[in-house]
């Protein structure tokens, strides 16, 4: 059993409004306009922010390729979406404007190949040649004693 002790008089709403319908559409209309005027404040710091993220976004591309500020205007302009890769998609199509060289693009297999070279430089800097590993081996085969045989090992000829 439940222990809910109200009356049904206390569900009737008692903050209700008695407003004749002139006065009522004259309040929504006052907040209507209200709701406007922040609606078209809120647009506008959001259209300026966002200029100033896309203007510091063509700023930031234009000192990384040393390209003059002054083409920000234009491609503010030409660009609808602003990011890095755009920016610095654009200005290389649009280099021989802005009297600069765009970078090479450098081949993936190239840089592969590199790599590879490093790692077998890496390799065989340290590694025993055939011709020092047969020496050593004939040194070893031709020695008449023991002392030869350690003197050799600790002289580091084995490397």
């Amino acid at each position: 059993m439940s222990n809910n002790y109200w009356d049904d008089e206390d569900d009737n709403d008692t903050n209700e409004i008695s407003m004749d319908g002139d006065t009522a559409m004259k309040q929504l209309r006052k907040a209507k306009r209200a709701d406007e005027k922040r609606i078209k404040e809120l647009t506008e710091q959001l259209e300026t922010f966002s200029k100033a993220q896309r203007e510091s976004v063509i700023k930031k591309v234009l000192e990384t390729k040393g390209v003059s500020p002054k083409a920000a205007r234009l491609i503010m302009n030409e660009l609808q979406e602003v990011s890095e890769d755009t920016v610095s998609n654009w200005l290389d199509e649009n280099a021989e404007v802005f009297g600069f060289q765009a970078a090479p693009k450098e081949d993936a297999a190239n840089n592969f190949d590199r790599a590879a070279l490093r790692q077998q430089d890496i390799v065989t800097q340290q590694a025993i040649t055939p011709d020092r590993a047969e020496d050593a081996l004939l040194r070893l085969n031709n020695a008449e004693s023991a002392e030869e045989i350690i003197a050799m090992i600790h002289s580091g000829d084995f490397k």
